[in-house]
């Protein structure tokens, strides 16, 4: 059976329909990663990865998303954010060298190993700004173990070595929304690397 990969339709449905729960939407339960995306204070933010938008939502669309599944990327346009493709990110007048003032990489590096996170950061680092920050997030336990697609666990050790192998500065880690014991039952318990650009 081939394994589900995070380019295809079908990860995107699968997406959409986890999104849509009816228990979700009455209870808010994006309300406290939304006030954390925007306590940060990101500015004008590429958001790698950025799947159907939801992280670019909730900063009030103050940046642009890329991502490799041309489907999500037509989900995210279609609710009013700049979304694109890589190529055609690479295409767009939002391509230019210190265009963003940070770059988020959220639920995006587990879906690789360690050295591709590496290797895809590394192609989108030139496009933020000196003085600029630098966003990763991850699962941990309990969300890791919740979707075929994951590949390499990247806990806050992980993601510092990340960020410093990118030539970043990493100055804040932490567990969101609970301390770090919640993360191997509570499934959207996540790791947060916030680093600056030198």
């Amino acid at each position: 059976m081939r394994r589900l990969s995070t380019e295809d339709p079908a990860y995107t449905n699968r997406q959409v329909r986890l999104e849509g729960v009816w228990w979700k939407r009455l209870l808010d339960v994006q309300r406290p990663y939304r006030w954390n995306l925007r306590r940060l204070r990101l500015g004008f933010v590429l958001d790698v990865g950025c799947g159907l938008g939801r992280n670019l939502a909730h900063l009030g669309g103050t940046g642009v998303g890329v991502d490799h599944n041309a489907e999500s990327v037509a989900i995210a346009s279609a609710r009013g954010l700049t979304a694109f493709t890589p190529e055609a990110f690479r295409a767009s007048n939002h391509a230019k060298p210190g265009h963003f003032d940070s770059l988020l990489l959220a639920h995006v590096a587990e879906h690789m190993r360690w050295a591709d996170a590496r290797d895809l950061l590394a192609q989108y680092l030139s496009y933020v700004r000196s003085g600029g920050q630098v966003v990763l997030i991850t699962p941990q336990e309990a969300g890791y173990r919740s979707d075929p697609t994951h590949v390499e666990f990247m806990d806050l050790a992980a993601l510092d070595r990340l960020a410093r192998a990118s030539g970043l500065k990493p100055f804040a880690s932490y567990s969101f929304p609970f301390p770090r014991p919640f993360g191997k039952l509570f499934k959207y318990n996540e790791f947060v690397v916030v680093a600056r650009k030198p």
